[in-house]
């Protein structure tokens, strides 16, 4: 149930959120208390260089059954202490999205979640034919309603253009559509994607096909995008000496590690130190965003890990490759 869980988590992110996670298990200092093992999906912010924990699942084992006395009959009628889990998608997910797709103009929302996918603009002029314009925008309205897209028609009249699409950025609608007056005599409207501000000249013939190809185009690769970064910042760290540089470059540090509280305990200390010494500043304690490494998770996916490896910090034989970075 625990994995099962942890994969519909990673399904929310990746395919509704366009935001990849890597899934592991917490080490012991970093999973719930009591529990008898966390499972986790992390996320990486490329515009801070951080890391952020997308979600957690939890095996809390017999321990809280124990504690209060939780019992249940079995079939052959005897009293057994429950095994349990823990789990919840908060709307902590939202906040990593926004913290991974925005930009400077606002939002960019992934079209599987926006609540509105297309934004008609006329664009009003003097001496346009407003009524044959509003009417195109009417008809294109109900063609893409009735081919299951949510589009909405901004056809106010206090507004100009301009204000308009601003408006519609700022909100991260995946796809605006203008219909001028020379799009009227030619027969076409323009297409202007968030993600990546290109343009594209679509006949009315063509637009609801255009459309629904673009609103996947847009979610496949705004995933793709946000994997590559977050690819591009995991790198291997096998010695001390590069493991706060890459800290202090804001990418995240694969290692193999000895898997000991003790010297997790000493890689933040360490870590945070060593970064303030080159900084010359003092950490505000209350600060959201620390200068300390800390694990994120025990990947999962595990690169091959020769026999006699050493940790990177410890020196002695390495149990497994673990994720460190800056976290939220």
């Amino acid at each position: 149930m625990v994995m099962a869980i942890l994969e519909h988590y990673k399904a929310i992110y990746q395919e509704l959120l366009a935001v990849p996670v890597i899934k592991g298990y917490k080490t012991e200092k970093e999973k719930f208390a009591g529990g008898h093992r966390t499972t986790t999906v992390e996320a990486y912010v490329a515009s801070t260089g951080r890391a952020i924990q997308g979600a957690t699942s939890h095996n809390l084992g017999q321990n809280f059954g124990k504690m209060f006395k939780i019992e249940y009959e079995d079939t052959a009628g005897k009293k057994q202490i429950p095994w349990q889990t823990s789990w919840g998608f908060t709307t902590r997910s939202i906040g990593v999205m926004v913290m991974v797709h925005a930009d400077n103009q606002g939002l960019v929302l992934p079209p599987r979640v926006a609540p509105i996918q297309v934004v008609l603009v006329p664009i009003t002029m003097t001496g346009a034919n407003m009524v044959k314009m509003k009417e195109k925008a009417a008809d294109i309205e109900g063609q893409l309603k009735a081919a299951g897209v949510r589009v909405t028609v901004d056809d106010r009249d206090n507004y100009n253009p301009g204000w308009k699409y601003n408006y519609w950025e700022l909100k991260g609608v995946p796809l605006r559509m203008e219909l001028g007056p020379k799009d009227l005599e030619k027969g076409q409207v323009r297409l202007v994607r968030r993600d990546t501000n290109a343009k594209e000249d679509v006949p009315w013939a063509l637009v609801p096909q255009k459309v629904a190809l673009l609103l996947v185009t847009i979610q496949h690769e705004m995933l793709a995008r946000a994997a590559a970064k977050r690819d591009e910042a995991i790198v291997k760290v096998t010695e001390w000496k590069e493991f706060v540089p890459t800290m202090q470059a804001g990418k995240m540090a694969l290692t193999p590690f000895c898997n000991e509280t003790e010297f997790e305990e000493l890689v933040k200390d360490k870590s945070k130190a060593e970064a303030l010494a080159q900084s010359g500043e003092e950490e505000d304690e209350k600060c959201a965003t620390p200068v300390a490494a800390k694990t994120l998770c025990i990947p999962f996916d595990q690169p091959e890990l020769p026999p006699g490896t050493p940790c990177f910090v410890s020196g002695k034989p390495a149990q497994c490759w673990v994720l460190w970075g800056r976290s939220y």
